[in-house]
């Protein structure tokens, strides 16, 4: 079908000729399907958009403006638009930007940050009251996560004796602590 049928056709349909838009739907439903469905890509949802987009055409001829321009671009842009406006609203509603107040930063605050900068030159301190290789014990097993048997492997100690360093020292570090 020419472009100036189907311009006729839509100026037919505006003034509520049912003949016209009936050969209207036969003549461009599949193109328009076509576009719902590769804008929805769900079959179901892109044949109830078809028929809304022909409810708008019905409602919406009498806008066409007949031109040089092809009239299947204008039925194409309903249907175009029709579909978007489907996913959109779909589309879960973002919160209220109050919400955001209730999430907390898991971060600690500025005062929980000069205090404990304070407990670490405490601790480090402690550490340095320490003989020097159960020093590098508790630095190893707790600081960088070394196992017992790597701890006692490398200051060449019993698994059981380095297990006794790093108790002593806890005590001794906690005792400081304390002071």
């Amino acid at each position: 079908m020419a472009p100036q049928d189907i311009s006729k056709l839509i100026v037919r349909t505006s003034m509520k000729d049912r003949a016209a838009f009936d050969l209207l739907y036969r003549q461009t439903s599949a193109k328009l399907f076509g576009v719902c469905l590769r804008v929805l890509n769900d079959r179901g949802d892109a044949e109830e958009a078809l028929q809304e987009v022909f409810v708008k055409i019905w409602t919406k001829a009498d806008r066409f403006a007949v031109s040089d321009l092809s009239p299947i671009s204008w039925l194409v842009a309903i249907a175009r638009n029709h579909a978007i406006d489907r996913i959109r609203a779909r589309r879960v509603p973002a919160a209220h930007i109050d919400a955001a107040l209730d999430v907390a930063d898991p971060a600690p605050g500025p005062e929980a940050m000069v205090v404990a900068g304070g407990e670490s030159e405490r601790i480090y301190h402690c550490l340095d009251e320490l003989e020097k290789d159960r020093a590098a014990a508790v630095r190893g097993a707790y600081l960088n996560g070394e196992s017992y048997a790597e701890l006692a492997e490398r200051h060449s100690v019993p698994l059981n004796t380095m297990r006794t360093w790093l108790r002593r020292s806890l005590l001794k570090l906690r005792e400081c602590l304390e002071r």
